[in-house]
Formats: structure tokens, C-alpha cells, sequence
């Protein structure tokens, strides 16, 4: 690995070993040796849809004007999804971090008021017909603290955090849909982390047929309308990242051997000043 990293927040899929190389495992171990700060945070999308189903609650998603697709979050999917995240996925990589001798602990952004969000009134969204319109906002919101005491603490006691997509909405207390990829850059701008990495299924971010090695936050902007869904998310949460204080930010294949070794030695997408 490049130089000694002082702080990492990493993005993972929802199961650690699931889509995500076991050696990761090895690389946290090297690094938290190495004195390196670790937050991870993860995802888990699908297993909340398959989950709501079950319980006969049809999930609804929707494309914002800039082409963005999220999950639309009312008060029973906010539940759910809460009870998914925070309840079964996060415990799951713990329990793994924890037999692989990393001491973790699964947080939410509720608990310790460890992420607060405004919530959004409105949404403007393209219906069947490809018309703009404005729809109530939900259980969704926007990133507007992250209590970095809290990790800060957690840090002392050589915890690993592992924390889920949900935040607490300031005032009101509601439980809020945040999404992971924003919670990371949120999360690794206020610690002012060396490193913003977002793993996924692709070596990085693709253009032209060709993986894209290094761009500035200003390249990452103007690319963004040819950035097809999914990828889109991670490299506005990376632009977010590098202009809210992270070194750089990272999009890299979780599936290699090694992945946050091999991300951190610049494979994948590297956005930054």
C-alpha cells in the first residue's frame, strides 16, 4: 500500500462476503495494524426489497430528472428497511469482523445521533409518461451532521464501526433512508479521511469502453451525464467527499483479491483535486 493512510471510510455491498473478495478481511487486519482508522459502511438494497416482499410490502422506486433512481421510502419502508440494515446485515458483518479477530460494532445513524439529516418535503421524479412532477418526500433525507466525536471515541477503543444507511432526522426523531454511497462521503468528509473508497462489481468508472484511472472533481461533473445508473451515485458521493475534505476519493472492484490493497494503490477510479 502507497504511504501510511491515517483514515479510511469504505463503502461495501450489503454482506461482506457476498460480492465483496474474503481477503478483504486481510486488508483491514494490515491496516488497522499499520494504525489506520477504519469506517465501514455498507449497502444492502436488495436484501431490503427481497425482505419487504416477503412481508407483502411492494417496493416502489423512482428516477429523478438528472436520472438518478432511488427507493421511495414511506413510513412502513422506512421500518423495514431499518430492521434489514441495522438489524440483520449490519449484525451479519460483525459477526464476521468479530471470528476474523477485528473488533467491531454495528452502528445506525440514529444511534449516538452519529448521523443527522434534513428530511425532504418534496420530490420532483419522471412519471409513467416522462413528465417532471413533485411527489411527498418520504422517509428520506439529506446528510446534515456527522458526529464525529462519537467515531472519534470509537477510534480510542480500537472499534471498528460499521454503520448502516439510516439517520435521524433533527427535531423530529423519524427514521430516515439515506443513501450508503452519501453516508460514506458524508462520513470521510467530516474526519477529513485520506481515502473515500467505494467498492463495487466494475474495476471503476468506464467510459468509452475504458476504465478512467484518474479524474478532478470538475472531469467527474462533466462526465456525470454519461455515467450510466448505479455508477452515477458513486462518483457524486466521491466529487461530494473531495469537496467536503477527504484526500481523494476511490472507485474500485471489490471482487479482486486484495480489493482495498489494490484500490489504494490507485486500481480503479481516482477522483480528486
Amino acid at each position: 500500500m502507497n504511504g501510511q493512510i491515517e483514515c479510511l471510510v469504505c463503502k461495501i455491498g450489503g454482506s461482506i462476503i457476498e460480492g465483496v473478495n474474503p481477503s478483504i478481511i486481510q486488508d483491514l487486519k494490515v491496516l488497522r495494524a499499520q494504525g489506520t482508522k477504519i469506517v465501514l459502511v455498507h449497502g444492502g438494497g436488495d436484501q431490503v426489497t427481497e425482505y419487504a416482499e416477503k412481508l407483502g410490502k411492494k417496493q416502489k422506486f423512482v428516477t429523478s430528472p438528472e436520472g438518478i433512481k432511488s427507493r421511495y421510502t414511506d413510513k412502513e419502508t422506512a421500518e423495514i428497511f431499518t430492521m434489514v440494515m441495522s438489524g440483520l446485515l449490519a449484525k451479519k458483518i460483525v459477526r464476521i469482523l468479530l471470528s476474523n479477530g477485528i473488533n467491531s460494532i454495528s452502528l445506525s445513524g440514529l444511534d449516538g445521533g452519529l448521523l443527522s439529516a434534513e428530511r425532504k418535503q418534496r420530490l420532483v421524479i419522471i412519471d409513467e409518461r416522462g413528465r417532471k412532477v413533485a411527489i411527498e418526500g418520504g422517509y428520506t433525507g439529506k446528510i446534515t451532521n456527522v458526529n464525529v466525536g462519537l467515531l472519534s471515541s470509537l477510534f480510542e477503543l480500537s472499534l471498528l464501526p460499521v454503520v448502516s444507511p439510516i439517520a435521524v432526522e433533527a427535531g423530529n426523531w423519524n427514521l430516515l433512508n439515506i443513501d450508503g454511497d452519501r453516508a460514506c462521503s458524508h462520513i470521510a468528509g467530516a474526519l477529513k479521511a485520506d481515502v473515500s473508497l467505494y467498492l463495487t462489481d466494475t474495476e471503476g468508472l468506464i467510459l468509452n469502453d475504458q476504465v478512467v484511472r484518474r479524474m478532478s472533481t470538475d472531469e467527474a461533473k462533466g462526465a456525470l451525464a454519461s455515467i450510466g445508473p448505479g455508477m452515477d451515485k458513486k462518483v457524486i458521493a466521491s466529487i461530494e467527499a473531495v469537496e467536503m475534505g477527504a484526500g481523494k476519493s476511490v472507485i474500485a472492484s471489490g471482487m479482486k483479491e486484495n480489493p482495498i490493497q489494490n484500490a489504494l494503490a490507485g486500481i480503479g477510479t481516482v477522483i480528486s483535486n
